[in-house]
């Protein structure tokens, strides 16, 4: 089975995938931030065309061809505690950075979330997470990044499908509002309006923009 996917965020171009399995493996490929240029002719701008190859809950690895960059990802989970550990190992060639992500779950509503970049020497690019689900329907989300000593909150909720979301950034001032709901012509797509503004500055306008996505399978 052949999966695809098309979305299209407002004036920043389409993004296409293809997907499809091969095994235990999962082959896929993704065109990001396709424009389309006219002059004289129609063609195509391609910011990004990646390939990869991925084994659910093992590796995934990333070829970006325009960058000429390769990008591995190991992940597993272990017991610590009696507490289920999951962590990631991101390594990405072209950049020289790596990144170890862990996620200590505490029950079902809890989970502590923690990303170091390894061989940074100090205490940046570390960030800390707090998880928390009210009653299935309400997320809470905590965060703080030793980077830039910042704070960043963002609170979700589920409305039978359709979920609203607000971010807050402590250094940046800026907040942001989101809302994604299914798609009423098409029923495996989506639709995502996105609001940004800064409550400090009084005449700046907010920023909107849409995505909307489509699912196919062939």
């Amino acid at each position: 089975m052949i999966r695809s996917a098309v979305s299209i965020r407002g004036n920043k171009g389409v993004t296409a995938a293809l997907a499809t399995n091969a095994g235990d493996l999962r082959l896929r490929a993704v065109i990001s931030d396709a424009i389309f240029i006219t002059s004289g002719a129609t063609t195509f701008d391609l910011d990004a065309l990646c390939l990869s190859i991925k084994k659910p809950g093992s590796f995934v690895v990333d070829f970006d061809l325009p960058n000429q960059d390769v990008r591995f990802q190991f992940m597993n989970r272990v017991n610590l505690l009696e507490k289920q550990l999951n962590w990631t190992y991101c390594h990405s060639r072209g950049e020289n950075r790596t990144v170890l992500d862990g996620t200590l779950v505490l029950d079902l509503a809890n989970k502590v979330s923690a990303s170091w970049e390894l061989g940074s020497g100090s205490s940046r690019n570390r960030k800390l997470k707090y998880t928390h689900i009210h009653r299935g329907a309400t997320t809470l989300e905590p965060s703080y990044d030793f980077g830039n000593g910042a704070w960043d909150l963002s609170v979700s909720h589920n409305l039978e499908g359709d979920v609203v979301r607000a971010s807050y950034n402590t250094r940046s001032k800026n907040l942001g509002l989101e809302w994604s709901c299914k798609s009423g012509l098409y029923k495996e797509g989506s639709v995502k309006v996105l609001a940004s503004f800064n409550p400090a500055e009084r005449l700046q306008r907010p920023k909107l923009s849409a995505e909307s996505s489509w699912n196919f399978e062939m």
